[in-house]
């Protein structure tokens, strides 16, 4: 059975750093990027905030998303995140 994935952006509430990582469980890792379950980047500048994510039938699909994003610039990130939130929303209620 192949694991599904998938890759998102968190931002803090001034939306001055960006994040992105990949998951196999989207709601599961919000919840503990926001329950600071160990210290990292995001704890550090208090990233918490949803404001985009992809889903792929399986996590390779995300995991090589993830690098292609990754390696582009801010304003490419920037330009994804408002082809979907123009304002930025937290959009967890859409997972």
């Amino acid at each position: 059975m192949e694991r599904g994935g998938s890759v998102y952006i968190l931002t803090n509430k001034n939306n001055t750093v960006l994040y992105t990582g990949v998951t196999s469980d989207l709601y599961s890792r919000i919840i503990e990027h926001r329950e600071i379950f160990r210290a990292g980047f995001t704890t550090k500048y208090n990233i918490d905030k949803l404001v985009y994510f992809e889903n792929f039938r399986n996590i390779e699909e995300a995991i090589a998303r993830e690098k292609q994003i990754k390696a582009g610039s801010r304003m490419n990130k920037v330009k994804l995140i408002e082809s979907i939130n123009l304002e930025w929303d937290d959009i967890t209620n859409k997972i």
